[in-house]
């Protein structure tokens, strides 16, 4: 009986003991409070007491302005922007055309400037012609650059005047000069004749040293101007000698020029001139080597020294000059 009670009252004692454990985790639980919507692990969770996204809310918050005025959510019109997208294309194309115009109108006011306009037109009066003489009249200058009138001077061609100019017998030589902005300047030099060819029958034409027939333009002295004798003029300035002679003749210098009495010319390398009416007998030979030639007789008949008493300077061979 009193082993049963032992028993009885150790079996008692161990109920008493949970309470307390119970006790602890109440005390537990009352000092640390769960937050809602928030359980253990292994616990039951009650869905009624999970937190829902109150979304009206925060849509309210997001459309708030800065004065705390709720404000209409922004609506996108895809309409009226393809509208201003549009407006927009349209102002770009506007822009573009007025100034792709307006650089067309520059340059169409550009080129008629330069090239239409009064500004740089050449005039007949805003031409100079400088260098003409007996045998080359500046109206025949003139004639050849007043083609030129009525263009712009930037159209004016030089080489093209020049061209024409060197095709007038005497001229030896053409400049034009443009001075802008509408004036024109012509120079010419023009060579007397080169001879005078002497027909059979006497009449006498002048030609130059490319063996061009001169018009005179007045009534002028040939007294100076070498002569050649030739049986028909024609026929002369289709001879090689007579060719030969002219070349010979036209580059001489004047003073040489003066003191020719008469000219001969047997061959094209026998061309022969007589000095101060025979003194001396200057034979050229062909038109070849003239600068030097020139020299040469120029040293020797005028120093007392080299000539002496002869008469006679061939210098058809001027390294070997031959003196009689």
């Amino acid at each position: 009986m009193a082993g049963r009670r032992v028993v009885s009252g150790a079996v008692d004692r161990k109920p008493a003991a949970a309470p307390a454990r119970s006790a602890r985790s109440v005390r537990s639980t009352e000092s640390s409070p769960k937050r809602s919507g928030q359980s253990d692990p292994g616990e039951f969770v009650d869905v009624r007491r999970l937190q829902g996204e109150d979304l009206v809310a925060k849509t309210l918050n997001q459309t708030r302005g800065q004065l705390g005025v709720v404000t209409r959510p922004k609506v996108v019109d895809f309409r009226a922007r393809l509208k201003e997208r549009r407006k927009a294309t349209a102002r770009v194309i506007l822009l573009r055309a007025v100034v792709i115009t307006a650089a067309l109108a520059a340059v169409a006011a550009l080129v008629w400037l330069l090239f239409f306009s009064p500004v740089f037109r050449l005039e007949t009066g805003g031409i100079q012609v400088s260098g003409g003489n007996e045998w080359v009249s500046e109206e025949q200058i003139m004639q050849i650059a007043g083609k030129q009138t009525g263009k712009s001077l930037l159209l004016v061609s030089s080489d093209d005047v020049i061209d024409q100019l060197d095709d007038i017998p005497g001229v030896t030589e053409a400049k034009v000069s443009k001075q802008f902005p509408n004036r024109l300047r012509v120079t010419v030099r023009a060579q007397r004749p080169a001879a005078m060819l002497r027909a059979s029958d006497g009449s006498m034409t002048a030609v130059d040293s490319k063996g061009r027939v001169l018009n005179s333009v007045w009534n002028v002295s040939v007294e100076g101007i070498p002569v050649v004798d030739v049986g028909d003029v024609d026929q002369g300035l289709s001879d090689q000698a007579v060719h030969e002679t002219l070349s010979i003749l036209g580059r001489l210098d004047e003073s040489i020029r003066q003191r020719i009495s008469s000219v001969s010319a047997q061959t094209q390398d026998s061309i022969t001139t007589v000095l101060d009416g025979g003194n001396y007998t200057i034979v050229w030979g062909d038109s070849s080597d003239l600068k030097l030639k020139k020299a040469v007789v120029d040293k020797i008949i005028n120093d007392p020294n080299v000539i002496g008493d002869k008469h006679q300077v061939d210098v058809s061979a001027p390294l070997r000059p031959i003196i009689k």
